[in-house]
């Protein structure tokens, strides 16, 4: 339904909508080095209440959307190796 919403508690990266659930999506991307851990070692629980701050934002914002039986936070990791080429792309429904 939309990518890349500006609030003031930062950009909600997807907003998707299957016909049943409204999907609120954090994506996040981290380079195979050393010490950078996992893409969702990031979603932490201040950036949890963001991107619940950012959903409520966009739903106030979006009076004229389809009805949604349910709400759901997703995250998707990216993991790029050094030279920036995709090594995997993981998809964590109900991540929070």
């Amino acid at each position: 339904m939309e990518r890349n919403y500006q609030t003031r508690w930062g950009e909600l990266d997807i907003v998707a909508f299957d016909g049943r659930t409204l999907v609120f999506c954090e994506v996040k991307t981290r380079r195979l080095a050393p010490g950078a851990g996992h893409p969702f070692d990031a979603l932490r629980r201040i950036k949890r209440a963001r991107v619940r701050n950012m959903a409520r934002s966009w739903l106030a914002a979006r009076r004229q959307r389809p009805y949604a039986r349910l709400l759901r936070f997703d995250a998707i990791g990216v993991t790029l190796d050094l030279a920036g080429r995709l090594v995997s792309i993981d998809h964590l429904e109900g991540a929070f």
